[in-house]
Formats: C-alpha cells, structure tokens, sequence
C-alpha cells in the first residue's frame, strides 16, 4: 500500500474545504481534526458530508456509501486518505 504522503493530505484538505465551500479554520486544518461533530471547527452537516462524497468520487473514483465505515472515514482527512488508498488498492 502506498503511503499517506503530505502532498496526499494537503490535497484532500484542499479538496474538503472546496467541497463544502469554507475557508480553513484559523490555524488551518490538521490531519487528525475533526471533520463532524460538535468538535468540529468546520461545522460540517449531512449535507456536507454529501458534498465531501460526491467530490471523492469525483476525484478518485471512490463511492461512499453512507455506512459506518463512510462515517469513520471522513472523521478527519488522515482517516479520509487512509481510507482512500485502501479502495484504490482493493
């Protein structure tokens, strides 16, 4: 499996905000942050959590179907890329 290198997750950080149209937070946005939830600096709906999949999909060919492990994966974008190189190895 391929590493989670920091352009990976710069990117997806990039993709996320872009998504769900914010800006970063102050500070920007870290790996192991909360995406969802009510210690989200974001604060980030279903509806966004809709936005966030449809642009996965979009970029790297990942459905996600909303299920547990869905939700687990967009926890944060270290989840996210982790989560990503194990589909596109699959």
């Amino acid at each position: 499996m391929n590493p989670v290198t920091p352009e990976f997750i710069a990117r997806l950080k990039t993709l996320v905000l872009e998504a769900v149209e914010k800006e970063p937070p102050p500070g920007g946005l870290s790996d192991d942050e909360a995406l969802f939830g009510p210690e989200a600096r974001l604060d980030l709906d279903s509806l966004d959590a809709l936005q966030v999949s449809m642009a996965i999909q979009q970029a790297f060919g990942v459905r996600m179907p909303d299920s547990k492990e869905t939700r687990r994966a967009l926890s944060s974008v270290a989840h996210l890329a982790e989560h990503l190189l194990r589909e596109q190895k699959a």
